[in-house]
């Protein structure tokens, strides 16, 4: 059993990059990648934490793209090389991140609800903010009952206090996981919103600008849909992966190496990347 895709408090999860390591090993994966929001902060401790349990760990990533219709993220998978320049051009991209979480704030603070930047950046701990720490002060100052209910009415998309994000695009996306030695993985194709006969079209088109591969398992998807998914990258060359999208608690809604419809992620998955490589 593994997992492809799953987070940490590097960037929105709940656990620590060594926690969710542990996690992997207490539940008897044999190899976990660490896929966080456009940051590489984590991927060093649970390396090495993955070293100290004696399973395999894939380096990730997790990064937008500029799209219109819906939400469109890209796994980085298998990075060999997350220092240096890549780094450097991770910082362009949480500027926007931080230039867009700054103005949600102002929105919020307008209609007289006093939030600050600073206190969501203590909640998270780091410099990684994202609509999931607002919605975890919302709860906590009573301002929603429940987090699914700060998306649904305050900050999810179509909400009045929603912003889009500034992402990159799919080539210059693709290009920036390659420069780190990775495969470029369309992350849950289903949050694309488009139709089966587009979203074919549109692979085929992503196919030439350097998109490797589907995410065809995800735990928001039905079995049967991800069947199709699959069918759909093998026609067009592209490779499957599947993960859980693992956020940690108090999510109950996805289980590390599980995905959908509760099945088990085999270890299958791991054959696009080859065998293990030393840590940068």
């Amino acid at each position: 059993m593994i997992d492809l895709h799953a987070h940490s408090t590097a960037s929105d999860g709940s656990l620590t990059p060594t926690e969710l390591v542990s996690l992997a090993h207490s539940e008897g994966l044999v190899a976990v990648a660490l896929t966080d929001h456009d940051t590489v902060a984590g991927l060093d401790e649970a390396a090495s934490a993955a070293e100290r349990a004696g399973i395999r760990f894939i380096p990730g990533i997790e990064l937008e793209v500029e799209w219109d219709n819906g939400v469109f993220h890209v796994l980085g998978l298998g990075l060999s090389s997350w220092h240096g320049e890549f780094e450097t051009r991770l910082e362009a991209t949480r500027a926007r991140r931080t230039r867009r979480n700054e103005s949600m704030v102002e929105l919020l603070q307008r209609a007289g609800i006093p939030i600050t930047y600073d206190e969501l950046l203590r909640m998270a701990g780091h410099d990684t903010v994202g609509r999931p720490h607002f919605a975890r002060w919302l709860l906590r100052h009573g301002a929603v009952r429940t987090l699914q209910e700060a998306f649904d009415t305050m900050i999810g998309e179509g909400q009045p206090f929603y912003l889009p994000k500034e992402g990159l695009s799919v080539g210059k996306t693709c290009d920036l996981v390659h420069m780190a030695g990775g495969r470029a993985v369309l992350a849950h194709p289903q949050t694309l919103r488009l139709g089966w006969d587009e979203l074919q079209r549109s692979l085929k088109r992503w196919r030439g600008e350097g998109l490797d591969g589907v995410e065809a398992y995800h735990a928001n998807l039905t079995c049967r849909d991800a069947h199709r998914l699959v069918a759909m990258a093998e026609d067009l060359g592209l490779i499957v992966t599947a993960g859980s999208d693992y956020h940690g608690p108090p999510r109950t809604d996805r289980r590390l190496g599980r995905t959908c419809d509760g099945m088990i992620i085999d270890d299958r998955f791991l054959e696009p990347f080859g065998a293990a490589r030393a840590s940068c």
